[in-house]
């Protein structure tokens, strides 16, 4: 074997070791937003969530946004207390608002709002205060979520791929969305797009448990 092809599978070799590390760290060490799964339509699985706390921001870009959740939850809060990273990450991607819709104007862009969701020992009233006046704390009443799967990187195009795949699998179920889609993202930066774990979810009216399409 050719010592630049031993190179390589080595590098990948050391890769794929490292990503493995890092899902397996993710999924003892980091806590996931809890949820129960009323049933599945066409792979598309519908979640029962209970009321969530999330902190959030609207910037320029995903950078941007990032950093200053990072920075909340890294002690820029009013009580300088380190908050747990708690997964996943969403990020709702601004568009041009219609004409239809009940706004002013339509050439005005939205930036990229994203939230990190709170450790479940914290509520509303529990939580410290951001320091940052671009950042919030927003509570979630429970809520059932539509949620569709996918791996590799959640790239603009891929992503509203997705949510259109979403989308039209509950159109052609005669489920009613009840909000806007976002993205849930799980993983650290450094994971490779083969093992991501991506999600796309939109809120919809409320279902019971075993409650069938009409």
């Amino acid at each position: 074997m050719k010592r630049r092809t031993k190179v390589l599978l080595v590098g990948l070799g050391i890769a794929l070791t490292a990503t493995a590390l890092s899902r397996a760290s993710r999924s003892t060490d980091t806590e996931t937003v809890p949820y129960t799964v009323i049933e599945t339509i066409d792979g598309v699985e519908i979640r029962q969530y209970p009321t969530t706390v999330t902190v959030e921001t609207t910037a320029k870009n995903t950078g941007v946004a990032f950093q200053r959740l990072f920075g909340y939850i890294s002690g820029a809060n009013q009580r300088r207390e380190e908050v747990s990273m708690t997964a996943p990450v969403a990020t709702k991607t601004g568009e041009k608002i219609p004409m239809t819709a009940p706004v002013a104007t339509d050439t005005t862009e939205r930036g990229v709002q994203m939230a990190f969701y709170l450790p479940e020992a914290y509520d509303y009233d529990s939580a410290p205060r951001p320091t940052n006046p671009d950042v919030e704390l927003v509570e979630h009443s429970a809520r059932t979520l539509a949620v569709r799967q996918f791996s590799w990187y959640a790239t603009g195009d891929r992503t509203r791929r997705e949510i259109d795949s979403l989308l039209e699998t509950l159109a052609d179920n005669g489920v009613t969305t009840a909000g806007v889609p976002f993205l849930m993202q799980y993983d650290p930066p450094s994971t490779l797009p083969f093992f991501r774990t991506n999600e796309v979810a939109v809120e919809i009216q409320r279902r019971e448990q075993g409650q069938g399409t009409t």
